[in-house]
């Protein structure tokens, strides 16, 4: 009998004993779960934190690309660019065209390490490989403006109206593909224009512009030393400009081209050195 009372004993104490070792086994794990529950917590509320702080950085991106397309120009019948709203008037607008042919992703680069605006105006025929059609995709990824200047460079006087229109139309659709937006500005080669393409133009929404000068297509100033004097002064003694075309609000025509490229940067210092500034196409008034 002392034995059976003795085992039973022992019986009764392991069973508290792993009674006990059981509640505080369920303690500790609410404890653990409570902590998990509490870093959860915390680490959602950072989460959250950072998303509010991440929209709130957008929203200043999206406020500082409204204050940089905030219309301050326009284009003339001269195509000179005409200040509106008190804008400043000592500004000149640069633009390339050709592109992007050999050379404009360099000249885009040197403009924008010198934080200087322009527009390069495409061809389609620069447009037929991957490369090419990436090369335009960076120029624009750079923030430079995107101009249509016809499918094959075609003078626009010397063909049909239906030849006209896939010249320019489709060339928008092709700058569309690649950069996902259609331009909004158009030069026609050789500043060369029909009733029916001005017509088309303002159709497709993108304002027509020719230029005020430009040198570096004319064999003289196919150098850059030369070429650089020239756009920088306005003059081109050389092809009959004895006087300088230079002034507030002049559209300067240049090209993908190799003396165009080693030039590039003293134009821009040059022309700032007078007091102008490059201006910002997307601050131009175009077609809605």
């Amino acid at each position: 009998m002392k034995r059976r009372g003795l085992l039973l004993s022992m019986l009764l104490l392991v069973v508290a004993i792993i009674f006990i070792i059981t509640a505080c086994s369920n303690s500790d794990q609410k404890k653990d779960n409570s902590k998990e529950e509490e870093t959860n917590t915390e680490e959602a509320s950072d989460n959250n934190e950072a998303e509010e702080n991440e929209d709130s950085n957008h929203e200043e991106e999206k406020e500082q690309v409204v204050k940089q397309v905030e219309v301050e120009y326009e284009i003339n019948e001269n195509s000179s660019v005409i200040p509106v709203n008190d804008a400043d008037e000592n500004v000149v607008l640069l633009t390339i065209d050709d592109a992007p042919d050999k050379y404009a992703l360099e000249m885009a680069n040197t403009l924008k390490d010198l934080d200087a605006n322009a527009i390069f105006f495409v061809n389609g025929h620069f447009l037929n490989t991957d490369e090419q059609k990436e090369t335009l995709k960076k120029i624009h990824e750079m923030g430079f403006e995107i101009g249509n200047h016809t499918m094959t460079h075609a003078n626009l006087t010397k063909i049909d109206e239906q030849t006209q229109r896939q010249e320019i139309v489709s060339l928008s659709d092709l700058i569309e593909e690649v950069i996902g937006e259609r331009p909004k500005f158009f030069r026609a080669p050789h500043g060369a224009n029909t009733d029916y393409s001005r017509e088309l133009v303002k159709k497709e929404k993108m304002i027509l512009m020719n230029w005020t000068y430009g040198y570096d297509y004319f064999a003289p100033y196919q150098d850059a030393e030369k070429l650089k004097k020239a756009m920088i002064s306005g003059e081109g003694p050389e092809v009959g400009e004895e006087y300088s075309l230079l002034k507030p609000g002049a559209n300067l025509l240049m090209h993908d081209r190799e003396w165009t490229n080693a030039a590039m940067a003293d134009i821009v210092i040059g022309l700032r050195d007078k007091g102008y500034t490059m201006v910002n196409p997307r601050a131009i008034k175009t077609i809605e």
